[in-house]
């Protein structure tokens, strides 16, 4: 007995069932006690803030994809859950609302607006997991955590109190990233790069007691207001005896020093002289701490300039002050030369603000010595990364690493677990002191600010299992098998896990990272919603389904290129997901007296039978290696040609015959057992990347025997289940190669499908030649023949196509098929318009302004046009000079 299928696939009615019932049965839950190997992986936390966009959807089905594979092979699979508390981006959702009614966080003080932002959590948090849910990620989602609940925040307390016990944390008035919008500190990997057009000034230094000066080129003048020296090269003959002098600095009244410097001085770049600002400028930051130079903030948090920025310049803001400097340089004779010039702003990833580079007291993290153990755990291969190339990426970042300031000046967050006393003492503790351990005072106050949210995400892999508890569920799954993410956040992320996993677990977080590439557009552009480019997966999901959506993304996702997509392509693949709807529903029509407990037969198999079998065997060899290797686009090109094409195009039609009774009810009866077998092993390969479709299916199957109730947690195909077979691969190859060789012939000759044609197969070979006598019927059934011929190579008829194969020839009379005159006509004006085509597009490829201005992937778009052009016009012209043989013979 079989269930029927509907007629019509709805995944709208389907997905929402097996997503809500799959947790419900707890299918996806991972057991700490468990003799099983394990296969771990922590989800990459979305922030609370999000919704899904296409690169989480990326994310969640090469995960899914893999988590359920390796549960289907019979590991203890876990993928942990969670999500990001997010500091920076949910505090500035939570701060616009209250402005919405007229508030600041300040108004309501810092208790009630944590408070607001938790209740903020409770009614909006939860939603990217809905998402997450409906996209069929099988997740353990009894082991959720968020980055803040109360096992994390413990974590994050003990990692921060050990590394500053180890001497590894520190405090200190050091030159940061300041975001004057956000009001916070950033650390480098939150700041973006940005190239511009900008200018240079060149001004003029006096030089005390002289009449000559030192020219210095900036590109920020308002700056020069800060400047408490201006650098030489020691060996540069040109200036080596003005060391040690003093020059007037201009608009201030100030006189700084000339000193020699070989770190900071290029004495063969501009002018040879270059002014130092240690308040405002990173390099010259160091520089002020090799010289001992007195650093003198003239920005302050705001960005508006300071007392010490002089009467003229204070309180105004940067860019004004800027301009009045400018002006005031101009008016004194002082400015020299102003030149157009490319500068690279940095700005804030989050607001897009340019940054100011400010001095604050800050948390830092010492991060050298952490770093050398995690570039010494990869250069070992105890971690490895897929593709190998974004190992030389990570090597040079770990190289040249500088130390993490920690703290932000936000609310919402992990609080800095230091106390201040007014005696100076800082007292950094994991629980709240009651007081000063050095002087007894009541009077302690803790550091208002807040850790970086990427401080917490570094702990992810084990504070999540329950570190710095000794938990079974550390034990089982720790290190993590695989972490999978984006490239762009290596830096940020993975380096981070690397070195904090190894400094408190004692071994690497992960054995291979796999990176993958960006979704960008059809066009290869970056999507973004002033482009308006970005496609929803969402929207995607809800018209052709989490399937279809989910098979994209693993077909194009091959290692190390990005990945073009658009909604038509996923619309491709929703015909794909109804491909296998439809041969299901056609296998299941055909088993309604199937008896599952009979026993199985194998002698009366047909060819075919024993072909798609030893085909299926290949297949599951083939997904298997391409999955295990990372290469899921080959693993998924792999599934959708042999469903598609050998199962359904080739297996199913020759059987139809079989199925209907020709062969007698001994061999039907084999047959629906090889076709439910093959079909039960199809939909076990196609879980992994359509698990929607494939249970609902699976489940309607008549099998004798389920190692499960559910696909889920089924066994992956075992190919030892099914003989090799040599023989019946070669023989079906020799059918294909001859109806493919007809096929071709139709096409080429512009036959109509449906319209009965001869054809003669010449070949030498005798094996083959028997094979081809024996299955003549299937033969002229699939090429839709009137008359098969079978013969050898010098019997080729007159006024042919001729289609060569390995093995054979396949020719086609066309005598009587087409009229000569009006194919000729046809052909000459299918030519002729190709021919405009052609030409129009070799002009375009000529034209200097379209190859100098149109981006490089359409002009690449052109050439392969050209090229189609180019070979269907030379086969048109191949075509009409047959058409003039034939006529004339």
């Amino acid at each position: 007995m079989s269930t029927q299928l509907s007629k019509h696939y709805d995944p709208s009615q389907v997905e929402p069932h097996w997503a809500e019932k799959w947790i419900a049965e707890g299918c996806f839950n991972a057991s700490d006690q468990d003799s099983r190997p394990a296969f771990s992986i922590v989800i990459p936390p979305p922030n609370i803030t999000g919704t899904l966009h296409m690169g989480h959807a990326l994310t969640l089905t090469i995960q899914d994809i893999l988590t359920r594979f390796k549960r289907m092979q019979g590991y203890n699979s876990l993928w942990l859950p969670g999500t990001d508390h997010a500091g920076i981006a949910t505090q500035m959702v939570v701060e616009r609302s209250l402005q919405s009614e007229g508030k600041s966080r300040h108004d309501i003080g810092r208790e009630a607006f944590i408070e607001k932002i938790w209740d903020w959590k409770k009614r909006h948090g939860n939603r990217i997991n809905e998402q997450t849910k409906a996209m069929g990620a099988s997740v353990d989602w009894q082991r959720e955590r968020f980055t803040m609940d109360d096992g994390l925040s413990r974590a994050v307390r003990e990692v921060f109190v050990k590394l500053y016990e180890d001497g590894l944390i520190y405090r200190d008035l050091r030159l940061i990233n300041w975001c004057p919008r956000c009001q916070t500190a950033l650390s480098d990997l939150e700041v973006n790069l940005e190239a511009t057009d900008g200018q240079l000034w060149t001004i003029d230094y006096p030089v005390v007691g002289s009449q000559t000066h030192l020219s210095v080129a900036t590109t920020r003048p308002e700056t020069m207001l800060g400047d408490t020296a201006v650098a030489v090269h020691p060996d540069d003959p040109r200036y080596k005896e003005l060391i040690g002098q003093q020059v007037n600095l201009p608009l201030t009244g100030r006189t700084i020093p000339i000193i020699g410097d070989s770190e900071l001085v290029d004495p063969e770049f501009g002018t040879g002289c270059v002014k130092v600002t240690p308040a405002h400028d990173f390099n010259d930051f160091e520089t002020g701490r090799r010289h001992n130079l007195e650093s003198i903030s003239v920005i302050d948090t705001f960005g508006k300039m300071t007392q010490p920025a002089g009467p003229d310049f204070a309180k105004l803001d940067r860019f004004e002050a800027r301009k009045k400097v400018v002006a005031a340089l101009e008016d004194q004779q002082l400015l020299s030369k102003i030149e157009d010039y490319e500068v690279e702003l940095s700005r804030c990833q989050r607001c897009s603000e340019i940054i100011e580079p400010l001095l604050s007291k800050q948390w830092f993290v010492d991060v050298k010595p952490l770093a050398a153990e995690a570039i010494k755990a990869v250069e070992d291969g105890r971690t490895v990364f897929v593709p190998r190339q974004w190992e030389k990426t990570y090597f040079e970042w770990m190289h040249n690493i500088r130390d993490w300031c920690v703290s932000r000046q936000l609310w919402w967050g992990h609080r800095i677990p230091a106390w201040f006393c007014e005696c100076g003492e800082v007292i950094v503790a994991r629980t709240e002191p009651d007081s000063c351990p050095k002087c007894a005072s009541l009077k302690i106050t803790q550091d208002p600010d807040v850790l970086d949210t990427w401080f917490s995400s570094a702990l992810w892999p084990f504070s999540t299992m329950g570190w710095p508890d000794e938990t079974k569920l550390l034990k089982t799954f720790y290190p993590t098998t695989l972490m999978e993410t984006g490239f762009d956040i290596i830096f940020f992320w993975v380096a981070r896990m690397m070195m904090m996993g190894l400094r408190f677990m004692g071994d690497v977080p992960f054995k291979t990272v796999y990176l993958h590439a960006m979704v960008r557009d059809e066009q290869g552009q970056k999507m973004s919603k002033t482009k308006g480019n970005v496609i929803d997966p969402l929207d995607v999901s809800e018209k052709s389904g989490a399937d279809a959506l989910r098979f994209t993304l693993a077909s194009l996702t091959a290692q190390g290129r990005d990945i073009k997509l658009s909604v038509e392509r996923v619309e491709g693949y929703r015909h794909f997901i109804n491909k296998i709807w439809n041969a299901a529903r056609f296998a299941l029509m055909n088993l309604d007296d199937f008896d599952i407990n009979a026993a199985a037969n194998p002698k009366l198999r047909s060819l075919y039978d024993r072909w798609i079998l030893a085909r299926t065997r290949q297949v599951v060899a083939a997904v298997e290696q391409a999955l295990e290797a990372y290469r899921l686009n080959e693993a998924a090109a792999t599934v959708y040609n042999f469903f598609w094409h050998e199962l359904c195009d080739w297996y199913v039609e020759m059987i139809k015959p079989v199925l209907n009774g020709r062969d007698g009810q001994a061999a039907r009866a084999e047959c629906q057992r090889v076709l439910v077998q093959v079909l039960d092993f199809s939909l076990r390969l196609l879980h992994p990347f359509t698990p929607f479709v494939s249970e609902e299916i699976w489940q309607k199957l008549p099998l004798a025997q389920r190692n499960s109730q559910y696909l889920v947690s089924s066994s992956w195909p075992q190919i030892e289940q099914i003989p090799e077979d040599k023989e019946a691969l070669q023989q079906i190859g020799w059918v294909i190669e001859a109806v493919s060789g007809i096929r071709n012939i139709r096409g080429e000759s512009d036959l109509p499908p449906g319209k009965p044609i001869p054809a003669h197969i010449l070949c030498n070979d005798e094996a083959v030649r028997k094979t081809l006598e024996e299955h003549s019927d299937t033969i002229k059934h699939l090429g839709r023949l009137s008359d098969l011929i079978l013969a050898k190579p010098d019997q080729r008829p007159d006024q042919s196509a001729i289609f060569v194969a390995k093995n054979v020839e396949v020719c086609v009379p066309m005598s009587g098929l087409i009229d000569f005159a009006v194919e000729k006509n046809r052909l000459l004006k299918d030519i002729k318009k190709i021919d405009a085509d052609r030409q129009r597009s070799a002009k375009k490829l000529q034209n200097e302004n379209f190859l100098g201005r149109a981006p490089e992937q359409v002009v690449e778009k052109e050439r392969q046009k050209l090229a189609e052009f180019e070979a269907k016009q030379a086969k048109l012209k191949e075509a009409l000079e047959q058409i003039k043989e034939w006529a004339e013979s």
